[in-house]
């Protein structure tokens, strides 16, 4: 019976471990291919405003 026991919890374990595998790989596949959930602002097109350089000859 104490066989019996032994086997079972470590089949247990093993498909708990599968289980833990299986979770964090989905998880990084759903944040790759998820709703972007960033919050950065619509920039859009920034002209530029400085001087320009000046011509130099060589």
């Amino acid at each position: 019976m104490n066989t019996t026991h032994s086997f079972r919890q470590k089949m247990q374990q093993f498909q708990n471990s599968g289980m833990q595998v299986i979770n964090y790989i989905s998880g990084a596949v759903a944040r790759i291919f998820g709703v972007r959930d960033d919050d950065y602002p619509a920039t859009g097109f920034q002209p530029y405003e400085g001087e320009p350089a000046k011509k130099q000859d060589f």
